[in-house]
């Protein structure tokens, strides 16, 4: 039974976590290279560092902490980096750490979900409970991305 739950929780977060990175591309994919970095207003991030905060925000929690990538992260660079990669740049590397989350979480054992965890910035006692707070952190980032995106469609056709 306990067994059969592992892979319950493993299945289940792997479909949550492919489902979200095929609606990151729906919306990320009509838009330019320059549209993905343009921050359509004062305040708040461009999706092109959105997309690198979500790449970084899995390589580190789940990559580092749980697969033992070595990955060291540079959070501030996430929101800040001066040099633009392109869309397919961004999204290749968006569907690296998702590749790398979803063959993680297919190697957890039934008692990995409940093993101690600690990370920086992070008060999550087991990885089960981080993997939800990525799975979360994702959502929510998702939830902008496609304001950004519409924002960025309305500009589009405003000024056409």
């Amino acid at each position: 039974m306990q067994n059969e739950l592992g892979k319950t929780v493993s299945s289940d977060f792997n479909a949550y976590y492919q489902s979200i990175a095929k609606k990151v591309h729906e919306w990320v994919e009509p838009l330019s290279t320059a549209e993905i970095w343009r921050r359509p207003y004062r305040y708040g991030n461009s999706i092109g560092h959105l997309l690198l905060h979500l790449t970084g925000n899995l390589n580190y929690y789940i990559g580092a902490r749980i697969a033992n990538t070595g990955y060291v992260r540079n959070r501030d660079l996430e929101f800040t980096d001066p040099s633009p990669k392109s869309k397919q740049e961004l999204l290749k590397n968006f569907d690296v750490a998702i590749d790398m989350v979803t063959a993680t979480l297919g190697k957890q054992e039934a008692g990995d979900w409940a093993a101690p965890y600690s990370a920086e910035r992070s008060d999550a006692k087991d990885r089960f409970m981080m993997v939800l707070i990525c799975a979360g952190h994702l959502y929510h980032h998702l939830g902008q991305i496609i304001y950004l995106s519409k924002e960025l469609a309305r500009q589009r056709a405003a000024s056409a």
